[in-house]
């Protein structure tokens, strides 16, 4: 096979077929890959609703809703948890941007009444040993007079939640008080947002205005 003359035409010609070939490849990659992905994100969804909300026996998923509280600028998504048609609270995807590392994603579930049942961290880029320790930490029990571990509390009396270097209650990770800030701030985030729903036990919900059903989205 004859070798192409090095000439800017050739050159130009060689760099494009490389360029349609790599994205093709990519595009190939990008197919294949993002289906597992998405599995694998809904898998983790389910399974952190099932560990923060009331127990449950409806397809949460179904009855999701987007629900933008006041002051906010971003809806959250909201799962409704039901016991026998009864609403027996939500699960609430909740974010904050304000982490050491940035992003950290949490799903938070209330009961009906307000209290706060349990939280599970979706996402976080937290430092090793630091921030990262957010799931442990707030699930143990405090050695002074502090607040810990969030479950059970009623957030109703107890909200907004703070560290206690902001003059809070609650126990900030040692060393890592921006990620524990951070970690408070979605949690209360979750918290204005069920604040914003009406209804109780064996009610419908009633979301507030700007509410649409949702399409299947530290300190050193």
């Amino acid at each position: 096979m004859k070798k192409l003359s090095s000439t800017l035409p050739n050159m130009l010609l060689s760099l494009g077929g490389i360029c349609v070939l790599v994205s093709g490849i990519l595009a190939v990659v990008n197919h294949v890959t993002t289906a597992p992905i998405a599995e694998a994100e809904m898998k983790a969804k389910v399974e952190a609703i099932r560990a923060v909300a009331p127990a449950f026996d409806n397809n949460p998923f179904e009855e999701k809703m987007l629900v933008l509280p006041e002051g906010e600028t971003d809806s959250l998504t909201v799962y409704p948890a039901k016991k026998g048609g009864a609403l027996a609270g939500f699960a609430i995807e909740s974010y904050t941007q304000k982490g050491f590392s940035g992003l950290i994603r949490v799903m938070v579930g209330f009961d009906a009444t307000g209290q706060l049942v349990d939280f599970s961290v979706l996402q976080h880029s937290e430092s090793p040993g630091l921030g990262s320790r957010i799931p442990e930490w707030y699930h143990e029990k405090s050695e002074g007079s502090g607040i810990r571990d969030v479950r059970g509390l009623n957030m109703k009396k107890e909200a907004p939640l703070t560290v206690s270097k902001d003059g809070g209650k609650v126990d900030a990770i040692t060393a890592a008080t921006i990620s524990s800030r951070a970690f408070l701030d979605a949690v209360n985030r979750a918290w204005r947002t069920f604040s914003s729903l009406e209804g109780g036990v064996g009610e419908a919900p009633s979301p507030a205005p700007a509410v649409a059903p949702a399409d299947s989205t530290s300190s050193k």
